[in-house]
């Protein structure tokens, strides 16, 4: 028997059923052996009645039944940023583990306190980004640790798309978290802390959102006019407390399709990462007198849907792996990868920055985090791609 099938599934329920809840719970209900998922909520019962009967659910329930519940364990929390903080809240007081979606909340503080009450009820969060755990920022992490390319010295991240036109077409991005920095750099963020370790201090300066006026005209339910909330343009510089400088280059006000750039620099050679959105991100490592060589693969997770028909946002193919590293921490007693302290350290860094540029000052990081690689060696396809390996070993 594989040491996978000893483990009781944990009973789970999805929270939120907008664009991104398809993925999760296709992959919820097929993929991730751990994973039981019993229910589905939403704020509005027709929506999560929608899915239910899609991926074939049989639980349609209210967030209240969902914390009520007797027999659910694990929650996933894909409800706006600026609802984590209550519903989170809610389900760590009802006895349940959270994973929720980027951002952990809106606010420090708000973060604190969930972080209290679960360590007061001995229970687990998740933070997404978990595309950290999919096989480009793994592959590059095994890179780096191999000393491939020496010690780091310094990196480069820069990420740029027209944000204001995004919000017509995700409306959620008109709250507050979604700004560029806090809906996309936050991968990079999370990328970042996953490869180089904790953040001592940053440094910023921004400017807010443009005013936008309605485009989309076939896109009901708009106002005229609005601003996306926060700084959507973020040029910064990170220390970690390896003494690695990176530079940060996040605009939301930029027009056209989006254009992404990820490098960092060694003693002995230098490495170009993918789009750490994704989980399939490319990994390129330059050494003296080489061509750039693109490097194989040394994890699974990498984003190809394996499970038939494409889902929206399929091309992102792994979202879920978090939930179920948490859930196979709740059966093994160890903490999570994606802990609340790394969840707490990506947001600290951002609001970090945010507050640099407020005060003209450096602020220094209180927080720290590290994510334990997965283990190399297990993939999600084999024989060339055609048919469905078994990467979920690796979370054991």
């Amino acid at each position: 028997m594989s040491s996978i099938h000893k483990f009781k599934k944990v009973k789970t329920a999805v929270i939120g059923c907008g664009m991104i809840s398809d993925i999760y719970i296709r992959n919820l209900k097929e993929l991730f052996d751990i994973i039981d998922l019993a229910a589905i909520a939403n704020r509005s019962v027709n929506g999560a009645k929608e899915k239910a009967n899609i991926y074939g659910i049989d639980r349609v329930m209210t967030i209240d039944e969902v914390a009520a519940s007797q027999d659910i364990e694990l929650v996933v929390n894909l409800t706006p940023a600026d609802v984590h903080y209550s519903i989170v809240k809610q389900m760590l007081e009802a006895g349940k583990h959270v994973y929720t979606e980027k951002m952990f909340t809106t606010k420090l503080e708000e973060a604190e306190e969930l972080m209290k009450i679960a360590d007061d009820k001995n229970l687990l969060i998740a933070v997404a980004p978990d595309t950290v755990l999919g096989a480009g920022i793994q592959t590059a992490r095994h890179y780096l640790d191999s000393g491939l390319i020496g010690g780091i010295t310094s990196g480069f991240v820069s990420v740029n798309r027209d944000q204001c036109l995004m919000s017509e077409l995700f409306r959620f991005l008109q709250q507050e978290g979604g700004a560029i920095p806090y809906d996309a750099g936050i991968y990079y963020i999370g990328a970042l802390i996953t490869l180089l370790g904790s953040v001592k201090r940053v440094s910023g300066f921004g400017a807010p959102a443009l005013i936008h006026d309605k485009q989309l005209l076939f896109v009901k339910g708009n106002p005229d006019s609005w601003q996306i909330p926060g700084t959507n343009v973020l040029c910064g510089a990170l220390e970690f407390e390896s003494g690695v400088l990176v530079s940060i280059h996040f605009n939301g006000n930029n027009v056209g399709g989006e254009k992404t750039r990820f490098e960092l620099f060694g003693t002995r050679g230098n490495m170009e990462l993918g789009d750490p959105n994704r989980f399939d991100g490319e990994i390129t490592i330059s050494l003296p007198e080489n061509e750039p060589v693109k490097m194989p693969f040394t994890h699974g997770f990498n984003g190809k849907n394996m499970l038939g028909d494409p889902k929206p946002f399929d091309g992102y193919g792994h979202r879920g792996v978090g939930v179920a590293d948490l859930a196979y921490a709740i059966r093994q007693g160890r903490k999570n990868r994606l802990s609340k302290e790394y969840g707490y350290h990506c947001m600290e860094v951002l609001l970090g920055l945010d507050e640099s540029i407020k005060s003209g000052k450096v602020y220094e990081l209180k927080s720290r985090a590290e994510v334990e690689p997965l283990k190399p060696g297990f993939y999600s396809s084999m024989f060339d791609g055609t048919l469905r390996a078994d990467a979920e070993l690796s979370l054991v």
